[in-house]
């Protein structure tokens, strides 16, 4: 499998599952700004949008948006537990699309985002905290989103890990806060934050 991601961008949760399932795959890296890979290709040939996530799978189909790529993977290496089945995997997706749709875009994308104006920095922060809170009453009591560690886990370790590049107090959320060390303690994720963290700085 061919994974292309940028550092420490949402990609970084592909990154995560594949090592929490213990998987193999080439790593390819993009700079979205400029539409190239490390290696000089257009990265637009793979991902017309030029985001990331993007796979390849081993049968050569091209999947993009980590809410399928993740799924996938989970797919793709069952032994991992990494998706429940049943009614459990409607919670999973919803799960994936809070994340996505509700903090990915609606809070981080505008903190993250220069041509963003305070006007809608304000508005992103003012709907994290919404947002967090039930985020944090969820979490309250439970170790992961569902019943066990899930790729919407290694998901939100991506989006949560933002919040220090744009100073957003997560203190006000103790379980978000235990939630996100308990990720981070985790071998996959520390691996997976280690490394692209490392390439993020070299490139700053």
């Amino acid at each position: 499998m061919d994974v292309y991601y940028s550092p420490l961008a949402c990609s970084l949760a592909s990154r995560i599952a594949l090592y929490e399932a213990g998987a193999d795959a080439r790593f390819h890296r993009v700079d979205t700004k400029s539409g190239r890979t490390a290696d000089g290709g257009d990265y637009r040939a793979v991902n017309p949008k030029g985001l990331v996530p993007a796979i390849r799978t081993p049968e050569g189909e091209v999947l993009t948006e980590n809410a399928a790529v993740l799924q996938y993977i989970a797919d793709a290496h069952p032994a991992a537990k990494l998706a429940p089945q049943g009614f459990q995997r409607y919670r999973l997706q919803q799960w994936l699309s809070f994340i996505g749709a509700e903090l990915h875009k609606k809070v981080f994308d505008p903190l993250l985002t220069p041509k963003a104006d305070e006007a809608a920095k304000a508005l992103a922060r003012e709907a994290g905290a919404e947002r967090f809170a039930h985020l944090d009453e969820h979490l309250t009591g439970r170790e992961w989103l569902l019943d066990e560690f899930s790729v919407a886990d290694a998901y939100l370790a991506a989006v949560l890990n933002w919040a220090q590049f744009v100073k957003f107090d997560l203190d006000a959320y103790p379980a978000v806060v235990a939630y996100r060390d308990r990720l981070r303690a985790r071998p996959a994720v520390a691996r997976a934050l280690g490394e692209e963290f490392a390439e993020y700085r070299m490139a700053a």
